[in-house]
């Protein structure tokens, strides 16, 4: 992939007019098409959030615009162990967050994840997981044609079932739900395959400044920052629509 050209959405574009040239007033212009690189980790809510207020901007622009979806791994606790931590403590630790911030926090995701009819539990979310071992997945569900939902099954498991997404077991279980190859999935993540691909994937979005996520990239060159609410997500969208 060519490095991007990180800048905020907002310069000038104007894909609608290119889109348009060459065609006669009596023939229907095709759908203009974008890519859009979705950097993310399955422990991230707002990457929840984000990833839903997405889709559904792209649902409000239907038959306007296209887009090729491609999640790319980021990992917020790479160091975390195979059994993961305790939530709470983790989060406080590692932001110096009371008790009573955390709460308010947890109570914000829930209200941003239902405006997009996204459920979080946040009660049966007692552990942060490492999910090196799911971007693995996800890198291999890409080459089969069903990484979205395999990374809506994931963010499922994790933010509204309380799963353990570090599991090898968990993890074959819901590549098979998305009509993924059980036995390919358990191959995959017991030889360690895809890991140089992930890690390079990671250290790409890394050395191009990204450090928090999610971060919505557009053709490799429009970013837009974190969980954006549906409106924001449409907004920015529309000038890259077919007229």
């Amino acid at each position: 992939m060519p490095a991007p050209c990180l800048r905020r959405r907002g310069g000038k574009h104007e894909p609608a007019t290119e889109a348009a040239k060459g065609h006669s007033v009596n023939q229907p212009a095709p759908h203009a098409h974008i890519r859009i690189d979705f950097v993310s980790d399955v422990s991230c809510p707002w990457c929840a959030i984000g990833l839903h207020a997405l889709e559904q901007a792209l649902g409000r622009l239907k038959g306007k615009l296209d887009a090729e979806i491609h999640l790319q791994p980021f990992e917020l606790n790479p160091r975390l162990p195979a059994e993961g931590e305790d939530a709470t403590e983790h989060l406080a630790r590692k932001y110096g967050s009371s008790a009573q911030q955390i709460e308010a926090n947890r109570e914000a995701i829930r209200e941003r994840g239902a405006e997009v009819g996204f459920i979080f539990d946040m009660d049966r979310r007692a552990r942060i997981y490492n999910t090196f071992d799911a971007h693995r997945l996800l890198h291999w569900a890409e080459l089969e044609g069903r990484q979205l939902p395999l990374k809506h099954a994931l963010l499922k498991a994790y933010f509204t079932d309380g799963e353990d997404v570090s599991s090898h077991d968990t993890l074959i279980r819901l590549a098979g739900a998305v009509g993924l190859d059980e036995m390919r999935a358990r191959q995959v993540l017991g030889r360690d395959e895809y890991a140089n691909e992930v890690r390079k994937q990671e250290r790409y979005y890394l050395d191009r400044g990204i450090q928090s996520v999610p971060a919505t990239i557009i053709n490799d060159q429009h970013l837009i920052t974190g969980g954006q609410p549906v409106e924001i997500f449409e907004r920015m969208l529309r000038p890259f629509a077919q007229a």
